[in-house]
């Protein structure tokens, strides 16, 4: 961390982004394999993320419920379309207009979305709503997270603690009110028997902590905007194994022509915000953009 502008140092910076971005496109992986012999998503929400906030929750068990119909790609694609959230809720915060390299390369994004959606012949209209419900949630998260560090100076693990405290009811309501408990239960008992999907299921218990942690780390070191764009270039690797890993993608022209645009406009944000983050001078008071790390 420098001294004099008290900014994160660039190795705590990267170190913090690349984490996230592993074990964000590890996670999409090791929850779809599970879902694809235990369908009970809120169960599992509840077994692998405890340490979460009340937003958190929401984006992951709107995207666990997503994941159940749609394709890795198409899932990736779509949430390719959180920058554009985050856009919209910065100007909403007085944030001001966005740069036109960075509006053309969202609206870019969103076009790739739309031209895939229309060439997807497996469009489940309950995966996609429930995967764009997602992106509203992650939005608000990141921006719940970024004010928290900044403002409050909690640490990563400090975050972790109080959004487990906070969030075990919630968790619990929903398993509850979805109906799943106490059957999800009894099948996950049975499940257990196999030693393949205990091992997965044990993978993804770690990950879910790992995940939510480098997040959190990497959004107090580095910003909402940074997580972001990891999160979007994470997804070109995540994009290009979902045709190969898992099954369930259909490929058709049409659809992979807007998954490419997609990729490229997610591209073009990270390029377009990186090139406009170096800019900008040096400030020697912390703000959402520079957190210190305390």
């Amino acid at each position: 961390m420098g001294a004099e502008t008290g900014e994160p140092s660039s190795f705590l910076s990267l170190s913090a982004a690349f984490s996230y971005g592993i074990a964000s496109m590890a996670m999409v992986f090791v929850n779809k394999a599970i879902l694809m012999q235990y369908a009970h998503s809120m169960t599992l929400l509840t077994l692998q993320l405890l340490p979460l906030s009340i937003f958190y929750n929401a984006n992951v068990a709107f995207a666990l419920a997503s994941l159940k119909g749609v394709n890795i790609p198409m899932y990736i694609a779509i949430k390719r379309l959180t920058p554009l959230a985050v856009l919209v809720a910065g100007c909403l915060r007085g944030k001001g207009k966005p740069p036109t390299q960075v509006s053309l390369s969202v609206i870019c994004t969103a076009a790739g979305v739309l031209i895939a959606a229309l060439g997807d012949f497996s469009f489940d209209l309950y995966g996609y709503s429930m995967a764009l419900t997602s992106v509203f949630f992650q939005t608000m998260y990141l921006i719940l997270v970024e004010k928290s560090g900044a403002e409050d100076g909690l640490s990563s693990v400090e975050l972790m603690f109080y959004n487990s405290v906070l969030s075990l009811p919630f968790l619990f309501f929903i398993i509850i009110a979805t109906g799943e408990f106490p059957y999800s239960l009894s099948v996950l008992s049975e499940k257990t028997a196999s030693l393949t999907f205990s091992a997965i299921l044990l993978v993804s218990l770690v990950m879910g902590i790992v995940l939510n942690f480098t997040m959190f780390w990497c959004t107090i070191v580095n910003s909402a905007l940074t997580t972001t764009i990891v999160g979007v270039l994470k997804g070109v690797g995540s994009t290009t194994l979902g045709f190969v890993l898992l099954g369930g993608v259909e490929v058709h022209t049409l659809n992979v022509t807007g998954l490419v645009i997609n990729t490229f406009g997610g591209v073009w944000y990270s390029y377009a915000k990186y090139m406009q983050k170096r800019k900008m001078p040096k400030r020697i008071a912390p703000d959402v953009e520079a957190h210190p790390h305390k």
